[in-house]
């Protein structure tokens, strides 16, 4: 059966049909469709001023790929700048070849480019370190928790390096309906209360943060990666194949398989989601060591770094009985990070709700 005409222009034959909406459209009519439909997520939520500096969370990944080729193509209508801003987690076999597709892609596009890495910003800490340092301690299923923590204050810091005012992510709308998954799953009322709306305004100094692609399908991004004959680095993470988030994205293929807007409809949610009074996290603080925005004295990020270099790693993620910090004497020093790099193979990870892509 000959394919039906594109419902668009028709003037040639449909390239495919929408996955939510079932419009028959060629390949150049749904990117076009695509772009108006990010441009309009942008104005409508005001997420990125006119004049604003926006840098551009790139993993060379397919999502943040997309990313920055509609933002380039809307940035002459929106009125703002592009930078890139990429961050090298230390993780050997893997970062290095995804970088190399960033550097591509800022040559081809003329978009300037920062690499922020972990082992600079951190105390020598790479994310291969944290790895062999967490081996044996019980939270060696939490790498991509830790990395997570670590990506998110990294790509703040790239951002302040280059200027930027605004910051944006990859993030589609599977991957947010994950994230929704997992944190009904651990029942955790402090991350389901801040995850509505497309990003955060930039609370306690931080920079604002918004997520362009947010409804738009994960099916979506990659057709407009194909249709666009876009480079973009795919292999997974060597720490990702047992984490968490992946119970998550199976629960939602099956929810998709019989009813097709639940990834749509779990964004929503969230988005409309009102916590009773009880259950709502008390507003942050400052961290007491860095001043960044923290919900303990402490911040995730120094936390950890506090617990790896006391040679207790799970005091960076978590909370002892009755929800107090755990205390105690410290254990014996870990390694130097230099020597930690080159241990045995990495174990799986955990997947943590500031994951993506899986530590985006």
């Amino acid at each position: 059966m000959p394919a039906p005409q594109c419902s668009s222009c028709h003037a040639t034959r449909a390239a495919l049909r929408r996955p939510r909406s079932g419009q028959a459209l060629c390949g150049p009519c749904f990117c076009t469709a695509f772009e108006a439909e990010v441009l309009h997520t942008v104005l409508a939520g005001r997420l990125l001023p006119p004049g604003a500096v926006v840098a551009v969370g790139a993993s060379g990944g397919k999502d943040s790929t997309v990313l920055a080729h509609v933002l380039r193509e809307l940035a002459p209508r929106l009125g703002v700048s592009l930078r890139l801003v990429a961050v090298d987690e230390g993780i050997g076999g893997y970062r290095d070849a995804a970088l190399a597709a960033v550097r591509r892609q800022a040559a081809r596009w003329d978009l300037p480019l920062t690499v922020v890495a972990y082992a600079d910003l951190f105390g020598g800490w790479t994310m291969d370190a944290v790895a062999r340092s967490t081996a044996g301690t019980g939270r060696s299923r939490a790498c991509c928790t830790f990395c997570g923590v670590l990506r998110r204050r990294a790509l703040e810091e790239g951002a302040r390096l280059v200027g930027a005012t605004h910051i944006v992510t990859g993030h589609n709308a599977d991957d947010v309906a994950e994230t929704v998954l997992m944190n009904f799953l651990r029942g955790d009322a402090g991350r389901l209360a801040r995850g509505g709306g497309l990003g955060s305004r930039g609370e306690g100094g931080a920079l604002p943060r918004c997520r362009p692609l947010q409804l738009a399908s994960q099916k979506e991004v990659v057709l407009y990666a194909h249709f666009r004959r876009l480079d973009y680095f795919s292999e997974e993470c060597v720490y990702a194949p047992e984490a968490f988030r992946g119970h998550a994205r199976d629960l939602l293929k099956l929810l998709e398989a019989a009813r097709p807007s639940a990834a749509l409809d779990l964004v929503h949610s969230a988005e409309r989601l009102a916590l009773a009074p009880a259950a709502r996290p008390p507003p942050p603080g400052a961290c007491s060591r860095c001043g960044a925005l923290a919900s303990r004295a402490l911040c995730q990020v120094c936390a950890l770094l506090d617990g790896l270099q006391r040679g207790r790693p799970r005091l960076a993620i978590g909370k002892g009985r009755g929800g107090r910090d755990e205390e105690g004497p410290p254990g014996p020093p870990p390694p130097p990070p230099s020597d930690l790099r080159s241990g045995p193979g990495p174990a799986a990870g955990e997947c943590g709700a500031a994951c993506k892509e899986r530590c985006e």
